[in-house]
């Protein structure tokens, strides 16, 4: 039989799809990913943070003590390759609301789980004047923010340096699915990737699984003076990006699901954020994204009931720059060497509903 031109065309371009390229790589695989760089993306406009204890009950992340060492490796290996700095490590500072929420947290901290994540050591003092926090708050660590606009750019560029990515629209009509082959423009592949996040609605092949898309708001300020290099939480999420620029959301919605920023969400936003900023601000940009978010919040990774050779990254949620690594070398591990999917992610779990 002819080799394949290919041996995976990965549509998409968000943190799922590029992850997943780079582990392909690593394996010595042929890639083409096809994305339009012109079109809006959640991970363009994702706060990118990663955060190991989440909740208004402080519960751990999800496989943190998997994901975060392996997403660790993964971006230091970027940073690496591109000599940009990607990773921005940043405690995460939860302002209490009450004693009664202060007493609580402190208690809960006491859960051996949960401690390795805790300063332990009191509170920061130097955010006082700058947010209010009247009955103090708890700082978390090992928690930090991925700069994903300026990783996406940075791989994109890669990827056309060596010819790997065509960016453009990806034209379902120009593709063809065999048991043999995924024929697209004219250009055999062995097996066929869909990373498109909330596009995946639009396709057939996937289109049947219980994405629960929702939208989110996010706003960049600028304040009058820089702000202490910590992501403070509460009700919403505020940060520096550099020295007097900040991000704040996020808002969440469903109706409409479309891209575009609206006056509500900037209301809501800014009306948190007066209530947790002291010094003054500019609204200097709006952005709006939408979540490829899943029913029981798992990603669905994993290969087509009917078709084989056709697979799908996606359902990261608002954890994609966390997940995305790890489930990305568990997928390349599963299609490449028959290493068995975690049964939370595999979309096996969701097959009753393509059968019905």
């Amino acid at each position: 039989m002819k080799a394949h031109d290919y041996d995976y065309l990965i549509v998409g371009q968000g943190i799922a799809g590029t992850s997943l390229a780079m582990h392909l790589l690593d394996l010595g695989k042929r890639i083409l990913i096809v994305n339009d760089s012109g079109a809006p993306s959640s991970s363009k406009v994702a706060a990118g943070i990663f955060n190991p204890l989440t909740g208004k009950k402080l519960v751990k992340t999800w496989l943190a003590d998997d994901l975060f060492p392996y997403a660790k490796g993964f971006y230091a290996y970027l940073e690496a390759i591109f000599n940009e700095k990607l990773v921005h490590q940043a405690p995460i500072y939860r302002p209490f609301r009450s004693i009664a929420e202060q007493n609580t947290y402190l208690a809960q901290t006491e859960d051996p789980k949960i401690a390795s994540y805790v300063r332990q050591d009191g509170d920061p003092a130097n955010l006082s004047d700058y947010i209010h926090a009247d009955f103090g708050g708890l700082e978390v660590i090992k928690s930090g923010w991925i700069d994903l606009p300026l990783l996406l750019e940075q791989c994109r560029n890669y990827f056309l340096e060596y010819d790997l990515l065509a960016d453009e629209q990806f034209d379902a009509n120009a593709l063809s699915v065999s048991k043999d082959a995924i024929v697209w423009k004219e250009k055999t592949f062995g097996k066929l990737i869909l990373c498109q996040g909330f596009k995946a609605l639009e396709n057939d092949f996937f289109n049947w699984l219980p994405f629960t898309p929702v939208k989110g708001q996010i706003l960049e300020i600028e304040t009058e003076v820089a702000l202490p290099s910590y992501i403070v939480n509460q009700g919403i999420f505020m940060f520096p990006v550099s020295e007097r620029v900040s991000r704040v959301g996020a808002t969440y919605s469903w109706d409409p699901l479309d891209w575009e920023p609206t006056k509500e969400a900037t209301a809501e936003l800014k009306e948190k954020l007066d209530a947790l900023l002291k010094t003054p601000y500019q609204i200097k940009s709006e952005v709006a994204g939408i979540r490829p978010s899943v029913k029981d919040r798992r990603p669905l990774v994993g290969v087509h009931p009917k078709y084989d050779n056709v697979a799908i990254f996606n359902g990261l949620g608002t954890k994609g720059v966390t997940l995305a690594p790890f489930f990305a070398n568990e997928l390349a591990q599963h299609l490449e060497n028959g290493k068995e999917l975690n049964p939370l992610v595999n979309i096996q779990r969701y097959f009753s509903l393509y059968f019905r």
